[in-house]
């Protein structure tokens, strides 16, 4: 990012040394060694949420006046959540109003991550999800995981064995090894 200081880019840098060499659970942040401002990071999906599972990458944009200005959030990996919304910006009140220079990359990704566990309707980007976690749990729960299963989730790989067989194809494999169906 241009315009950045340097006394910034170095707290940035230390920050984001930190954090590899003291992780938080179930975050893994990727570094851009080339543009320390581009912090992304993988979120693993909370156990006993609808996330669960599930791998959600998100991105952290520093302002020219970071930290006085808080970054600016954004799930990167489609979900289904009430302060998430259609283009992946977060609503969290770390991100808002409660910002503190102080607080810094390692409580925000805290933040965004404590966010799959206690999802806060009250300021929901994405009116529908609020609604549903506030009077329909389980309807909220299912879709939140069937949009994990979709989008968070890495892509199983079919074997062979797996695929159902029909009465066709064990007459094709039958075939292929010399043998006849009776």
């Amino acid at each position: 990012m241009e315009n950045v200081a340097p006394g910034t880019m170095r707290a940035v840098s230390k920050e984001l040394r930190a954090l590899n060499q003291d992780p938080i659970e179930g975050v893994t942040v990727l570094m851009n060694e080339s543009d320390l401002t581009d912090i992304t990071a993988h979120i693993a999906g909370p156990s006993g949420t609808p996330y669960e599972g599930g791998k959600f990458k998100v991105k952290l944009v520093l302002s020219k006046d970071f930290p006085a200005s808080p970054p600016r959030g954004y799930f990167l990996t489609k979900v289904f959540h009430p302060n998430v919304a259609d283009n992946g910006e977060i609503c969290v009140n770390t991100l808002k109003k409660d910002w503190k220079p102080e607080l810094g990359i390692k409580h925000v990704l805290m933040t965004i991550r404590c966010l799959l566990i206690y999802p806060n309707p009250e300021s929901a980007l994405n009116e529908e999800a609020g609604r549903l976690l506030l009077e329909a749990y389980e309807q909220f729960a299912s879709r939140a995981k069937m949009m994990t299963d979709v989008h968070a989730k890495p892509l199983q790989k079919i074997s062979d064995k797996t695929l159902p067989t029909t009465a066709a194809t064990q007459k094709a494999a039958a075939k292929k090894k010399g043998l006849r169906r009776l």
